[in-house]
């Protein structure tokens, strides 16, 4: 068994607000939920209204295949063009 961990770092330069930073973000969350097998949370900057960090979890069978999911999570983020990527960091754990 395998757990992958994505933490991606998210910019929102056009947010104003807490409030609207929520909603960028449930929309983000619940994408991604959609469309990958995944659990998304918000980890870090809840009190920060232009930045968030989002984690994602998934467990599967091998470490290419966790690993190749996270990334395709990274690229769809980025083509939702609802807020920037600043950075991602992607670990693999072997269990």
């Amino acid at each position: 068994m395998v757990v992958g961990v994505l933490r991606l770092t998210l910019f929102l330069p056009e947010n104003h607000s807490l409030k609207g930073k929520r909603g960028v973000i449930k929309k983000i969350k619940a994408r991604i939920a959609n469309e990958f097998n995944v659990s998304v949370a918000e980890c870090d900057g809840q009190d920060l209204w232009q930045r968030a960090v989002l984690g994602v979890a998934q467990v599967g069978p091998d470490a290419p295949y966790v690993d190749g999911t996270l990334r395709q999570v990274v690229r769809f983020v980025e083509e939702l063009h609802l807020a920037e990527v600043g950075a991602d960091e992607i670990e693999v754990f072997h269990c």
